[in-house]
């Protein structure tokens, strides 16, 4: 496969990831309603900076040790833990009214861009899916981008992580030119029911993972 193949392939298939609903969308979307069009980008530069470490972790061959049931359990269940926690937090400042579509004071993105970059990160993390998706597909394509050199790895990551960057800073974009359109009550409608899902999402993770570590 050709450098170019590589990129394009791996654009596609980045999109058909991205676009799926998951943590990093709905933390995406909670963001983005709070901070404004730049909230996306931050959240995926974290992201993509874990995504290029993974990357570099694999081609050093721990690969194998990620993919392990015990060690992907214990990510899955970690993860679910914090899935829930964020998913706690954001339902209950919802249902407490603690939080609103005002971008001043407490809630500026100036004050914060650093959280949300290592928040993109942590919530990739807290994934097993990511990891598991990594130490799979990833690796496979790793491995056909490694025949063509590190320029095959570049094309790889870059047709990847443009695909990140490109959806989820287009959903950043429509959510902060369409606040002026939303309301308090549904905005904080919004907001609790996405936290209501990451918390069930963060159990399922736990679920899932308890299984593969034959606890139960």
């Amino acid at each position: 496969m050709g450098i170019f193949a590589l990129f394009l392939t791996a654009l596609i298939v980045g999109f058909s990831g991205a676009m799926m609903p998951g943590p990093l969308l709905t933390l995406n979307i909670n963001e983005s309603l709070r901070r404004g069009v730049w909230a996306g980008p931050l959240l995926i530069f974290g992201h993509a900076v874990l995504e290029i470490v993974l990357v570099v972790v694999i081609l050093l061959g721990f690969g194998k040790v990620l993919a392990n049931s015990y060690v992907s359990g214990t990510i899955g269940v970690l993860g679910g833990i914090t899935l829930m926690y964020f998913g706690f937090t954001m339902a209950r400042e919802a249902g407490l009214k603690k939080i609103s579509l005002s971008l001043e004071g407490s809630d500026s993105l100036s004050q914060r861009p650093g959280r949300l970059i290592i928040n993109g990160a942590l919530v990739s993390l807290a994934n097993p899916y990511w990891s598991l998706w990594w130490v799979t597909i990833g690796l496979s394509y790793l491995t056909n981008s490694l025949t063509v050199g590190v320029l095959g790895v570049v094309a790889f990551l870059a047709g990847h992580l443009l695909a990140d960057f490109s959806w989820y800073g287009f959903i950043s974009f429509l959510l902060a030119r369409g606040r002026r359109h939303i309301n308090q009550t549904t905005y904080l409608l919004i907001i609790f029911f996405c936290g209501i899902f990451l918390v069930a999402l963060g159990a399922k993770f736990i679920g899932d993972s308890i299984v593969r570590l034959k606890i139960i």
